[in-house]
């Protein structure tokens, strides 16, 4: 208790220090710090603070030597606080400004690749596979055999046929010889060319019945793989192989509406101004070009897309179907409005650059991005050609600031682009 009165009347006299007897009580709490640090080899925080004076190396000193902490105090001399804070700062950044040029938009999309034809080849009749006449991954042309199912019934049907046409041909040259001869009537012979007509049909019938039994290809192309093996008994639309007509290929990606009404409104009546390429699962480019060569009825409903369909020539053969990609369109933006990515900055999920005026001070403005293209934003509104924005330092400055900024040239700028927006 008797400590705590002591030290409490050390502290009036430091912040009081005009009190009657202030300094008896400093030279007696003294005195008697010393002697107790004598005697017992330490003291508190408080006293050694005493004992050790005022510090002049800052507002709190650390003595390293026995651990002993010194809490000190600064003298500064009026009006230098304070002084830094109303003098006027003058930030120094990097500035450019938006230019009108000719750009290439570039939009990606996930593909599928799919054949112009392809087709499941099936058995049009029952019957044993007595003949594969092609191999897997084969390049076959059109009418060439395929497969060849073991037809006993219907070739057995067709010789009946055959005989039959033959007997009602007999018929026919008995009745015309008997009517030459005036034995039998016109009706007669009449009723003989009718018989030997309906006989050919049949024979017709049962021949058509038996090539049902020959498979050919329909049209040039590539056989998959074969799902039944030679000897095996199949049914009536049992599938046995695919054939896929690669010579061109259709390629699909779905679109948002957004693009698909930019689309119809400005690419279809620039089309010169648009290519299409195709890059292939390991990232290279497929060396054909392409073209829009279609676009579905109807947009998807749970996706709010519709197909687009880009057709490519395969003369080599290297694309087959099912393979994926990615289509890129390229457009043509003629007298677009750019900025580099690093001019910008985003609040709350809207793009900002900062403009400098006239007066060169800052001024905060919204912009709107037509399409990003690489380090670059092409501007759809909100500033014009020649607007001139802060570069470097968008972090040092903020609006109403009056600034000196370093103009590099934009054409400078957009060459040697690197960073993309902070």
């Amino acid at each position: 208790m008797r400590r705590s009165v002591k030290r409490n009347l050390l502290l009036l006299c430091l912040f009081v220090p005009t009190l009657p007897a202030c300094d008896a009580i400093k030279a007696k709490f003294s005195s008697e710090g010393q002697s107790q640090l004598t005697e017992n080899g330490k003291g508190t925080g408080h006293e050694e603070a005493v004992h050790g004076g005022i510090h002049q190396d800052g507002p709190h000193s650390t003595n390293a030597k026995q651990g002993q902490v010194v809490h000190t105090t600064e003298v500064h001399k009026p009006g230098e606080h304070g002084a830094s804070e109303h003098e006027h700062h003058t930030h120094k950044i990097v500035a450019t400004e938006s230019v009108s040029r000719d750009v290439v938009s570039t939009q990606s999309y996930v593909c599928q690749i799919h054949s112009c034809r392809h087709i499941e080849v099936r058995a049009l009749e029952r019957g044993y596979l007595e003949e594969i006449s092609i191999r897997e991954g084969q390049q076959v042309q059109q009418g060439d055999v395929l497969f060849r199912i073991l037809p006993p019934v219907f070739q057995a049907k067709l010789d009946t046929d055959v005989a039959e046409a033959k007997l009602v041909q007999i018929e026919l040259d008995n009745a015309r010889r008997l009517f030459d001869q005036k034995v039998v009537s016109a009706q007669e012979v009449a009723l003989a060319e009718a018989k030997l007509a309906k006989a050919q049909a049949q024979v017709k019938l049962s021949l058509a019945e038996l090539n049902f039994t020959i498979i050919r290809a329909s049209f040039p192309g590539i056989v998959d793989r074969l799902r039944s093996q030679q000897g095996s008994l199949v049914s009536e639309g049992d599938v046995l192989t695919t054939l896929s007509d690669n010579s061109t290929m259709w390629v699909y990606f779905n679109v948002p509406e957004s693009r698909y009404l930019e689309y119809r409104s400005q690419v279809a009546q620039h089309a010169a101004d648009m290519s299409v390429e195709l890059v292939l699962a390991n990232h290279t480019k497929f060396n054909q070009p392409g073209k829009i060569g279609a676009i579905e009825a109807d947009f998807n409903s749970e996706t709010g897309n519709i197909a687009f369909r880009a057709d490519f020539p395969n003369p080599e053969g290297l694309l087959r179907h099912g393979q994926t990609g990615n289509v890129l369109i390229h457009r043509q933006l003629h007298n677009a409005i750019v900025i580099p990515q690093r001019a910008t900055f985003e609040i709350l999920a809207n793009r900002y650059v900062y403009v400098i005026d006239e007066n060169n001070v800052i001024q905060q403005k919204q912009i709107n991005i037509k399409t990003e293209l690489e380090d670059i934003f092409v501007i759809d509104s909100g500033i014009e050609s020649g607007t001139r924005i802060v570069l470097e330092g968008i972090r040092d400055v903020k609006v109403g600031d009056q600034v000196e900024f370093e103009f590099r040239d934009p054409n400078q700028v957009l060459q040697n682009l690197k960073n993309k927006a902070e």
